[in-house]
């Protein structure tokens, strides 16, 4: 069976200001997202399932799905406030859903194969999707073993300023140990530092492998998820932007023995509109990709 790749694209609307804004940056007005779906399919992955909000469904299924149709099955779930496991309670004044990790649970009836996560804003690149999709082939039938694409930091900065990533802890055999976040991240003086909690500079070594949200899980991760959710509910519920994200679930399975997560090396180079003076950078370097063959100049005939 065939992996399946789970987008998580319910921010959309949001960011974006309406899906029919979304940002063309190839040379045909393809969008990060529609390379991503090309480096799937190619990469072997037989579905892709998409999670949104149903405030734009409609939009979404004319806008986005349509390319798609005659290149591999397609699916939509949707992630909303009120979707919460039953008997849990949280603040009626709630106005945005509850993270990465609540919009991964809503794939729950949607996939049964193992499968991978990632944001539809990132530019994650051709070799990352494959040694992906190696991994989640060896995993099937297999449970408790999930992985996380680790980007060298030093492939992941923004020209425009500085950046927040989680930062991996791993072991000697490359499982993860923990994520922590480390804001302002950037190259100073030859060298990439991030900001403490008491405010001094640490340096990163280029190499050091950190989240960008490209995960890979078997089915089983959503029954955790839904478990750990729960307790975060009655931790959190009542407050109005906590957020249930995939690295708190990942570490809580990990603490606990659970499950393992290996960290794989990509030399792929993340790229995003972290700022809006990034556009123009994120364009040429797709236009570079283009040129040197990466990727066709029209992707979706």
């Amino acid at each position: 069976m065939k992996p399946t790749l789970f987008v998580l694209a319910a921010g959309m609307g949001s960011r974006y200001g309406g899906l029919k804004q979304l940002d063309g940056l190839g040379p045909n007005g393809e969008t990060i997202m529609d390379y991503s779906i090309y480096d799937a399919i190619r990469a072997g992955f037989g579905k892709i399932v998409f999670v949104i909000r149903s405030s734009f469904e409609s939009d979404f299924r004319s806008v986005v799905i349509d390319k798609f149709k005659n290149q591999i099955e397609t699916d939509i779930v949707f992630q909303e406030i009120s979707n919460v496991p039953k008997g849990s309670t949280y603040n009626a004044e709630r106005e945005k859903p509850w993270g990465t990790n609540h919009a991964v649970l809503m794939g729950k009836d949607a996939i049964k194969e193992p499968f991978a996560v990632i944001n539809a804003d990132d530019f994650y690149g051709q070799e990352s999707f494959s040694i992906l999709a190696d991994f989640l082939r060896s995993i099937e039938g297999k449970q408790n073993e999930y992985c996380m694409i680790g980007y060298r930091v030093g492939n992941t900065l923004s020209e425009s300023g500085a950046v927040s990533r989680g930062v991996c802890v791993v072991d000697e055999n490359n499982y993860l140990q923990n994520v922590v976040e480390r804001t302002h991240i950037e190259e100073k003086s030859g060298s990439i530092i991030f900001i403490n909690e008491k405010g001094e500079e640490v340096i990163l070594q280029q190499n050091t492998p950190v989240s960008m949200n490209m995960w890979g899980f078997t089915p089983d991760y959503f029954d955790y998820s839904e478990a750990i959710f729960k307790d975060f509910l009655v931790e959190n519920g009542q407050k109005l932007k906590s957020e249930y994200y995939i690295p708190l679930a990942v570490n809580n399975l990990i603490v606990e023995g659970k499950a393992s997560c290996k960290v794989l090396d990509t030399p792929s180079k993340w790229f995003g509109v972290t700022y809006a003076e990034d556009r123009p950078q994120v364009v040429l370097k797709i236009n570079e990709l283009v040129r040197k063959g990466v990727y066709p100049e029209k992707l979706f005939k």
